[in-house]
Formats: C-alpha cells, sequence, structure tokens
C-alpha cells in the first residue's frame, strides 16, 4: 500500500461495469448470455450490434426514469437483436421477444448476485468516507440504485444522462468532486474503463484505481494513469486507510 492513499476523504465510485459486474465488461456479460440461450454470432457482428445499442439508448429517451436494471436490460437486448436481424446476422424467423427476455434475465439475475457480493464493501467504504456515485447512465440510475438496494450507501449521484455531460468529459468528475466538498487530491475515483474512468479522474487531480478484470474493450492502453489496479471490487477496502 502506497503512503499517498492515507489521505482519503472521499470516493468517486463508477456503477456499470464496476459494481454491477465486479469489473467484467458488460459486452463480455451479454456476450456470455446468448451464448447460454444458443444464440451464435460473430464476435464482430455482437460489437456492432453492443456498439449500436449504446449509441441508441444514449440518443433515444427509451429509458425511464422509473425503470430499474431488468427494464434497462430488456431495452439493451431488444436493440441488439433487432439489429443483428435486420443485418441478416440472425435469420429473419428469430424471436426476438423471447430471446431477449431469456437474455436479460440470465444477466440481470448475474447483476443481482454481484451487487449482493459488493454491498458490505459499499457499507463499510460508506460509514468511513463519502461516496458520490458517477455513472454514465440513462436517466434512471437512483431507481436501480433502490432495485438493487444499494441507493443509501452514496451521498450524491452524478448521471450523464441527468448533468449533461458524460464520460470521459473530466467535468463529469469535477461534479462529483465539487459535491464531495475536498481538494481532488483526497479524493479517489474508482472505474473499470481506463479511458472513461482512469484518464479523465486523473485529470482533475484524482488519485485513480482501476478496477481491471477480463478482457478490455479498449486495446494497447498506457496504464500509466492509474494509481493503483486491481483485480477485484472488494480490495477497495484495502486501499485506504478506514480507522480513525
Amino acid at each position: 500500500m502506497t503512503k499517498k492513499f492515507f489521505d482519503i476523504n472521499g470516493i468517486l465510485l463508477d456503477f456499470g461495469g464496476t459494481i454491477d459486474t465486479n469489473g467484467i465488461h458488460w459486452s463480455e456479460v451479454l456476450s456470455a448470455a446468448y451464448c447460454d440461450v444458443g444464440i451464435a454470432v460473430d464476435k464482430s457482428a455482437f460489437r456492432e450490434a453492443y456498439r449500436h445499442g449504446e449509441r441508441t439508448l444514449a440518443m433515444l429517451p427509451i429509458i425511464k426514469p422509473e425503470h430499474n436494471f431488468y427494464d434497462v436490460l430488456i431495452a439493451k437486448t431488444d436493440i441488439q437483436l433487432k439489429y443483428l436481424v435486420e443485418n441478416q446476422y440472425l435469420p429473419a424467423s428469430f424471436d426476438i421477444t423471447s430471446n431477449s427476455v431469456q437474455i436479460s434475465h440470465i444477466c440481470y439475475e448475474r447483476v443481482r448476485k454481484t451487487v449482493k457480493k459488493a454491498t458490505p464493501i459499499l457499507q463499510t467504504l460508506s460509514q468511513k468516507r463519502p461516496v458520490v456515485l458517477v455513472s454514465n447512465f440513462y436517466g434512471n440510475i437512483r431507481a436501480v440504485l433502490d432495485d438493487l438496494h444499494i441507493a443509501r450507501y452514496f451521498t450524491d449521484v452524478i448521471e450523464s444522462a441527468v448533468v449533461g455531460v458524460s464520460k470521459p468529459d473530466p467535468a463529469i468528475f469535477a461534479l462529483g468532486i465539487k459535491s464531495l466538498g475536498f481538494e481532488a487530491e483526497n479524493i479517489m475515483a474508482v472505474g473499470d474503463t481506463y479511458n472513461k474512468d482512469i484518464i479523465p479522474a486523473k485529470e482533475t487531480g484524482c488519485k485513480t484505481v482501476w478496477l481491471k478484470k477480463g478482457q478490455q474493450w479498449e486495446e494497447n492502453i498506457d496504464t500509466s494513469k492509474a494509481d493503483i489496479i486491481i483485480d477485484d471490487f472488494k480490495k477497495i477496502k484495502e486501499i485506504i486507510d478506514l480507522k480513525y
């Protein structure tokens, strides 16, 4: 442990890919669920569909503030599967609705189990340091946190769709820093995506912890801006001094 981490007064924490999957990129989670229900698509085709789905949800008001995580998954998989059918990666007779429900159920149960394991860590962190969530999301993150029973562990939530700025813009981290009310050098930012979490958080002056696990979406990453790299969400507790 490096001494410079002993003076952490607050934490900025990512949600998607960090709390909900413990560092596994959502493309991997969804791809595995596709395999579980017997859907075989080329890796490059799946990536096309995944990117199309993310762009669509970012541009269109499909997700409503009251939607929980399962609702988000249904929307994601519906868009992806429709894209795969329309571009002839899947047959025209493919049952989008049924398969979307199956995939979403598999992913939702995985998220619930992962978040359940993360909950004691969140509880411990929140008892010792204020924790602010900084997330690229669709305007319903508070409903998601309520659904997963972890909303009480955050003193504030900075959500891209609500504040009008998204990662990798450092401005969204600046909002988190302002909410915590500490100097950036006394704040630890934790996330799973190097380009969207670590680089912009470092640019604002925060200490950075990269949750690196599984295959990374980005390639040829210079990891120098990550102060610490961990491979499990629970290791966050070990980084800062939690004893007064």
